[in-house]
């Protein structure tokens, strides 16, 4: 089972890859920050200086039917934010 497991592709985040070289991931919420760390090295093939990890809870959600109210809740997830070496990117579209 890999640790990440997809990239934060938003406007915000590819700003913040262009001015402050850092990269958001969702990862699994277990993962520590070592593993993450090791996980970015191996795929990108960068080196990383260093890793923020947030942990988001789920927020409660209604839907409001014909029939009856359906009430329930989103997922939590785990955030990374990856700090890079100076003069190394990440490219996320190199693939398409």
């Amino acid at each position: 089972m890999s640790v990440i497991k997809r990239p934060v592709i938003t406007e915000k985040y590819s700003s913040m890859g262009e001015k402050l070289n850092k990269y958001g991931f969702i990862v699994d919420k277990k993962a520590s920050k070592e593993s993450i760390k090791k996980e970015v090295e191996k795929l990108y093939g960068v080196e990383v200086m260093q890793i923020n990890t947030i942990i988001y809870g789920g927020k409660p959600k209604t839907r409001y039917t014909k029939k009856n109210i359906i009430k329930g809740r989103t997922r939590g997830f785990k955030k990374a934010i990856v700090t890079l070496k100076e003069g190394q990117v990440i490219d996320f579209y190199s693939n398409l």
